[in-house]
């Protein structure tokens, strides 16, 4: 369509031209994480060159857990930052590979392919980057079935046909795999006036995704339902950009989806956290409702023991149905029900209420760091 043609010009224009920096954005969408980064990662991202981290454009943090050996795809992959994060945690037998739209991005990440190689002690560099379309990875070369996780941060508004960009990751996506990504979402139907402003569509507002519709687009695609994670309110930095805006809020999300396997429990269960995930040895942040220690009962709904089951985290964890006698080394039993945190709004809005009851730490806050740092 000639309107899709006309907003991936003005983003490469954008990105390409005008932004050249994080600090040269108008909003903070870019620049927030909503909770603390582990160590192993802090220092993976001191390791990435000082171009690379400048050209950060980013809206969360999309480093999930238990990397080692796997395959991984970033989606609009930009300078390379998160590639190059990612290509230390999944050591010299795992790979990942970026793709992004904008030639001059992929220019300055593959730039700084020997460095990171050589910062790292890698005999071979592990990481690859493409210059195509997110939503057309198959003109990219990218085969069915071939990864273990995809990533994407704050890319995915960016793109007008963000059913096709979904359904490109589901494809590409071994059985059992998953997608971790960060994204800009809204809290109504974006008004016309919104949606065609070309500064608004380059600071990730434009082209945002109502909430509610990425669990009817994903599952329809064929997903496990969305799974939220961390979510941060987004401030406006511009008077004239506020005034466009209106009543209309925006929150950068980050969700993981599982590709789901046929096969799996099909009541709830009781699961136990084995521990050892590096940078989470005794506690596993799963999702915003579910914290995983090691050693402690929980019980999950089918969906949830059937993606752990079928997932790279299979062996992490000892997963029984209610009732049967599970093994506890230590720890309280945690089977109460509660409630499922869905809205990322909600989420934000109690993220922002913790954070203004704890004291910041001298890494520049209690709850999180900026993710550009």
């Amino acid at each position: 369509m000639a309107a899709d043609a006309e907003i991936r010009k003005d983003v490469q224009t954008y990105y390409g031209q005008v932004l050249k920096k994080s600090a040269d954005l108008q909003t903070n969408a870019c620049v927030t994480t909503a909770r603390p980064v582990p160590k192993h990662i802090r220092e993976a991202l001191q390791n990435v060159h000082e171009e690379v981290a400048l050209r950060y454009y980013g809206c969360g943090l999309v480093i999930p857990e238990h990397l080692e050996n796997c395959w991984i795809l970033d989606l609009g992959s930009g300078g390379g930052r998160d590639c190059y994060v990612l290509s230390q945690l999944v050591g010299e037998k795992g790979h990942v590979t970026g793709i992004d739209m904008t030639k001059g991005q992929v220019e300055v990440a593959e730039k700084y392919l020997d460095y990171h190689m050589e910062k790292y002690g890698f005999q071979a560099s592990n990481v690859t980057f493409i210059h195509g379309y997110i939503e057309k990875l198959g003109e990219a070369g990218i085969k069915n079935e071939s990864y273990d996780i995809v990533v994407s941060n704050c890319v995915i508004n960016l793109v007008p046909d963000k059913q096709q960009v979904l359904q490109e990751a589901y494809r590409v996506l071994k059985h059992g795999g998953e997608l971790y990504f960060s994204d800009v979402y809204t809290s109504l139907e974006l008004p016309e006036e919104i949606r065609t402003h070309k500064v608004l569509w380059g600071e990730c507002l434009g082209g945002a995704l109502y909430w509610k519709e990425l669990a009817i687009l994903t599952q329809k695609i064929g997903f496990c339902p969305p799974r939220l994670v961390t979510a941060n309110l987004i401030t406006i930095q511009n008077k004239e950009l506020e005034r466009v805006i209106g009543d209309c809020r925006f929150v950068s999300a980050t969700f993981r989806l599982f590709k789901c396997s046929k096969t799996g429990p099909t009541k709830r269960c009781q699961v136990i956290y084995n521990g050892g995930i590096t940078g989470h040895e005794k506690e596993l942040m799963f999702d915003a409702n579910f914290t995983f220690k090691e050693g402690e009962i929980v019980e999950v709904d089918e969906e949830r023991a059937a993606i752990l089951k079928n997932s790279r985290f299979a062996q992490d964890f000892l997963i029984r149905p209610i009732g049967e006698k599970l093994p506890i080394s230590g720890g309280c039993s945690a089977l109460e029900l509660k409630d499922i945190i869905t809205d990322p709004f909600k989420l934000a809005e109690e993220s922002d209420s913790m954070k203004s009851r704890c004291v910041p730490d001298a890494a520049g806050g209690c709850c999180g760091t900026k993710k550009s740092c």
